[in-house]
């Protein structure tokens, strides 16, 4: 459950240069930038992608054509559409020894932990990494978009002790990825439901992942650095790793006959319930909705909706035990059901960030354009926020430095 904090002000006057103190809240509630890129209304659960509500692209629109939309802010007409299309393809061949470099890492290596080391790799194999102008970052970006896909399928093989397979060019986006991270051809319908699953997580405003891009693009850095603090963002429990957290508890709670106990001892522990909550929905998250119907869609085609109905026993409990709480709003987000998603998929337990990564580079690398190219009136410069000093005080000279023969034995 990840309920946000009242945020709490000083009164601060910009034009007279006094400083607005915000306490204990992590910048939750604090508008920082301008975007055109994407809409969050917390309030009545509306996500919008320049201009278009998520539902209607879910219904729709494909990947593919997702990601045009969140750089060029429109739809592509069928032309664009090919050429985006062709060039992802094509840049999914990438330079051998960006796998040889992967094969050297232990095997035990976390897929996040060894996402975040190939980003700087595929610097390596950028022909132009220093050039900054728009069209040179919107060709790094289609590499991201193209071969962080290829990297996430290539570790699960590699740790497997088997090669990375060549890409099929015919395949969309999703299918190429179940392709080449289980050496199968996907079923079209499951194809199609992982593309939506990617689209539905392309992009989410500034959330933690994607702040980190802007603010290390804000230092003048390239795309690819910017990347890498996004994948690092992203490994985190209360962010992308919530999904592996919610196959977690469900793997806690097989077999449980009291779920209604266990989950008022969970809040009465202050223990979180993975997957419920959100630090900006006051309402259901509008994509969750698609991810429960995918779950109990590939649960009855594959006879494993056990899962799927110990979510909706999970779901029933937790509201109607928050609601008697005054918790009336908390409600399941995006990982609450995509964990199960996944699953049916075949995408193991320890991919499902790296997953979520391969989804959210489309939005990543559309805000790092977006800072890199933004009006100076738009954004601040440089990302600095202040801090308050809240350590030791020894008065106006600060504390006297002694030698250490004569100081004591340090505390603790």
């Amino acid at each position: 459950m990840d309920d946000t904090t009242e945020v709490k002000t000083s009164e601060g006057d910009k034009k007279t240069g006094k400083t607005v103190r915000v306490k204990n809240i992590g910048l939750r509630g604090v508008t920082v930038a301008d975007t055109k890129i994407s809409r969050i209304d917390g309030q009545n659960g509306v996500l919008i992608y320049r201009g278009f509500r998520i539902e209607e692209l879910a219904r729709d629109s494909t990947f593919e054509e997702t990601a045009y939309l969140l750089h060029h802010d429109e739809l592509p007409g069928r032309e664009e559409l090919r050429k985006f299309t062709e060039l992802l393809v094509e840049a999914r061949t990438m330079p051998r020894f960006v796998f040889d470099v992967l094969k050297g890492l232990p095997k035990e290596s976390h897929p996040m932990d060894v996402l975040q080391a190939a980003v700087p790799v595929l610097a390596m194999a950028d022909p132009e990494p220093g050039n900054e102008t728009r069209e040179a970052n919107m060709a790094k970006a289609v590499r991201l978009i193209s071969r962080i896909p290829v990297i996430v399928a290539g570790w699960q093989r590699i740790r497997q002790g088997a090669s990375p397979l060549p890409s099929k060019d015919a395949l969309s986006h999703a299918a190429n990825f179940l392709w080449q991270l289980t050496g199968k051809e996907p079923d079209e319908g499951i194809a199609r439901d992982l593309d939506i699953a990617l689209l539905l997580h392309a992009d989410h405003s500034f959330n933690a992942s994607t702040f980190a891009c802007r603010e290390v693009t804000s230092t003048g850095a390239h795309m690819y650095a910017s990347v890498a603090a996004g994948v690092g963002a992203l490994s985190g429990k209360l962010h992308g790793g919530a999904n592996t957290e919610v196959v977690k508890m469900l793997l806690e709670l097989k077999g449980e006959k009291d779920i209604p106990g266990w989950i008022r001892n969970r809040l009465e522990t202050g223990l979180k319930i993975m997957g419920l909550g959100h630090a900006v929905y006051k309402t259901l998250d509008p994509r969750a909705p698609f991810l429960r119907d995918m779950c109990f869609a590939l649960g009855e085609k594959l006879h494993q909706d056990d899962w799927c109905q110990l979510l909706a026993r999970i779901e029933q409990s937790a509201t109607a035990e928050l609601a008697k709480r005054g918790k009336e709003t908390v409600r399941p987000n995006v990982d609450f059901w995509s964990a199960s998603v996944y699953q049916f998929m075949g995408i193991p337990l320890d991919l499902m960030t790296a997953v979520f990564a391969v989804a959210r580079v489309a939005g990543w690398t559309a805000h790092v354009i977006e800072e890199k190219f933004a009006d100076a009136q738009e954004k601040p410069a440089l990302y600095r926020p202040l801090s308050e000093y809240v350590g030791h005080y020894c008065g106006k000279t600060g504390c006297i430095y002694e030698p250490i023969e004569k100081r004591g034995t340090a505390k603790g």
